[in-house]
């Protein structure tokens, strides 16, 4: 198989889709149990909520340690591996005796389940710059549709057996079933044939070298940090809420919420080819907005289920189609770091969804759903930020990311003359 042919397989951008769907539903199917888990571990709800804060925090950690090997790594191999210990520990979390066993293999399971985040540069490398926002929007829109309906599911198959514990066995098979699936869909290596191999300890210690030469990745990371943070407050306190009087849902009304948000879901795709064609500054200013009025409407009528479901429905909306165009700027930094420059990105909005899943199981617990609300508008706050025109990194940072085994693109000449033939794959609009 060719190392990484020039343009995509729809049939293969499939396969990477639905493999990131399964695998990142193992990170939200939990929030609807937490209200069942805190009565089956016989636990408060901010005890509870603190399932869902090691899962943002382990999905960081892996990001970190883990993603930035696909870089160099042989990828089927890794995948193997990232599979069979996530399987593993689903199983652990099922049969957890406590809440302290559970958090621990819930922060372990999410460790190894960074698969996505791995699946999205390789799906940028095969589409090439001229379709990369479409692919992503397609990887995007599997994510999207595994972390929404991952609550449905968990919620249903609790409902139905009576036991939250079923809800992770489940997961536990179905990840283990991509063993046989997903690795024959990846090429060998993300990194052309001419990649020169890159120390694990150096890489690592290069990618603050990548905020430095890249502005792009700069306003990128700041954005998605602040929109995942606003979307992890959102959801973690709609579980209790739900909950709580006057509603009193249950886990399965809790997941229900997730399936009534798969049309704003599959309306988020189209956020990958207005990426391509009028650049991610013109589309992220749209899907905040599409936040901030969820959370206007959330805390205007936060007793009415349909006010709350469009709600959910617009939050899904906004931040799915601002991680595309957030990811569809970094990745087209260069395929020789796109794996470690989605790892600096990622890290930066699962930081930021870890802190606001603490935030809303702190906050919810003491002053209720409208003061969550605000917190989440607070974060949203942080990424509506001016992002002013790319700059070109200066030589000093071009010197450093050389040390550090962080390739920057050289300066180009600014002229004034243009050719008259234009390019057939013109260049991103955010790249530097």
């Amino acid at each position: 198989m060719p190392d990484l042919p020039s343009r995509s397989r729809p049939s293969s951008v499939l396969v990477l889709a639905v493999a990131g769907a399964v695998t990142v539903a193992n990170i939200y199917f939990p929030q609807p149990l937490l209200a069942a888990i805190a009565r089956g571990l016989a636990v408060s709800d901010r005890t509870a909520g603190l399932v869902a804060t090691a899962a943002q925090l382990g999905y960081a950690l892996g990001i970190l340690l883990l993603v930035p090997l696909a870089d160099t790594a042989r990828l089927r191999r890794l995948t193997r591996v990232l599979l069979a210990v996530t399987s593993a520990a689903l199983l652990v979390a099922a049969t957890a005796p406590n809440v302290l066993v559970l958090a621990v293999a819930t922060l372990a399971l999410s460790t190894t389940t960074v698969l996505p985040q791995i699946l999205t540069p390789v799906a940028a490398a095969l589409a090439g710059p001229e379709r990369r926002g479409r692919v992503v929007g397609v990887i995007g829109l599997g994510l999207t549709l595994g972390s929404t309906l991952s609550r449905t599911v968990s919620g249903a198959v609790s409902d139905a057996t009576g036991s939250w514990r079923t809800a992770y066995a489940v997961a536990a098979v179905t990840t283990a079933g991509l063993l046989w699936v997903l690795p024959r869909a990846l090429p060998e290596r993300l990194g052309g044939p001419d990649t020169r191999p890159v120390p694990y300890g150096r890489m690592l210690a290069g990618l603050p070298g990548l905020l430095v030469a890249h502005r792009a990745l700069r306003v990128s990371a700041l954005r998605g940090a602040g929109v995942f943070a606003a979307y992890s407050v959102f959801w973690a306190a709609l579980v209790f809420h739900l909950a709580a009087p006057p509603l009193g849902y249950g886990p399965g009304a809790a997941g229900l919420f997730g399936l009534l948000t798969v049309p704003a879901a599959l309306a988020s795709a189209y956020a990958g080819p207005l990426t391509d064609r009028y650049g991610a500054d013109r589309v992220q200013p749209v899907a905040l907005a599409c936040v901030g009025l969820a959370l206007a409407v959330a805390g205007l009528a936060p007793v009415s289920p349909v006010a709350l479901v469009a709600a959910a429905g617009l939050v899904v909306l906004g931040t799915s189609a601002c991680q595309v165009a957030n990811q569809a700027r970094v990745l087209g930094l260069g395929r020789a770091v796109a794996a470690r420059v989605n790892t600096v990105f990622m890290l930066a909005t699962f930081a930021g969804g870890a802190l606001g899943s603490l935030t809303a199981a702190g906050l919810y617990g003491a002053y209720g759903w409208r003061a969550a609300l605000l917190a989440a508008a607070g974060f949203l706050v942080v990424a509506v930020t001016p992002t002013g025109r790319e700059r070109r990194p200066r030589l000093a940072g071009r010197a450093a990311g050389a040390r550090l085994g962080v390739p920057v693109r050289a300066p180009r000449r600014e002229t004034r003359c243009r050719s008259p033939h234009p390019s057939t794959s013109p260049p991103s609009p955010t790249s530097t």
